[in-house]
């Protein structure tokens, strides 16, 4: 029988380092790594080597969110996440774990079966129920800065000042999730690097970071292998993109920020044990 989970869902540390979130997509279709967790033993070693080598919540999706994906809805997201997510936390009890989605049905599944958070990309928009569920589970909940959805969000990259719009927006949204009741303890602020940005919007917004301080609340940043690393590095593989997402962590930790959600954990763990010692300590 499904057991909400009532376990401290804060990761060892946090606020006093830069915490680190590891992505595992359950999707075939996902920019940078779509297809290759498709086994119940090739998810728990990830799991595992994650686990081995530094990080502090891992985030489940079953959803592709790069520019193009189609929305495959919450009956087949559900699918593809809940065996997943029961299989990690028989093995992994203790493990912190994120849901990656925008579907409230799915939201509230992952809950019952023992997730800890919830990343919302669209910050509550897309499905206005999730802030409820949020709210009754009382998990922390990652609002995200982003426009439209994915079949559309690069045409809606038009700003006329995008620090003053994305926080304008946030604003809009933390308020929602405050009137659904939401605890401000349990508010996690996302710019979007990459969501309805083009190169020029996510380097305003690295450059920054202090802007989005302003709610005293959490920050996350999600830069890892994105498309604007490719284009400053001429590097059309996601994979090859590591170095660049390897700068955007050690600027996190510059700016204390208190997440970085990341592809590649050994790297971003390492390189952040040095640079949270130089600006951290």
């Amino acid at each position: 029988m499904p057991i909400i989970n009532k376990k401290d869902p804060w990761p060892k540390g946090w606020g006093q380092k830069t915490s680190i979130m590891g992505v595992i997509n359950l999707t075939p279709d996902s920019f940078s790594d779509g297809g290759e967790l498709n086994s119940s033993k090739k998810v728990l070693d990830q799991v595992n080597y994650f686990l081995r080598n530094g990080v502090d919540v891992i985030d489940l999706g079953a959803q592709s969110t790069r520019p193009g994906a189609e929305e495959v809805g919450p009956c087949i997201e559900i699918k593809r996440l809940i065996p997943y997510l029961k299989l990690i936390k028989s093995e992994y009890p203790d493990v912190l774990i994120s849901i990656d989605t925008f579907n409230s049905e799915v939201a509230y599944e992952a809950l019952l079966n023992g997730a800890n958070w919830i990343n919302d990309v669209t910050g509550g928009r897309m499905d206005k129920e999730i802030l409820t569920v949020a709210s009754k589970f009382d998990c922390p909940f990652v609002i995200t800065h982003s426009r439209g959805n994915s079949q559309n969000m690069n045409e809606l990259s038009n700003y006329e000042d995008v620090l003053n719009d994305v926080k304008d927006s946030l604003d809009s949204l933390i308020k929602n999730a405050l009137e659904k009741n939401i605890s401000e303890r349990n508010i996690i602020v996302d710019p979007g690097i990459g969501f309805s940005k083009d190169i020029v919007h996510n380097l305003e917004i690295l450059k920054n970071l202090d802007v989005f301080k302003k709610w005293n609340l959490p920050i996350l940043i999600g830069a890892s292998r994105k498309r604007f690393i490719g284009e400053i590095l001429n590097e059309k593989n996601p994979k090859e993109r590591d170095i660049g997402t390897l700068a955007v962590s050690c600027l996190c930790s510059q700016f204390n920020v208190d997440i970085v959600r990341v592809h590649n954990v050994k790297l971003n763990y390492q390189v952040l044990k040095v640079a949270d010692m130089i600006y951290r300590k």
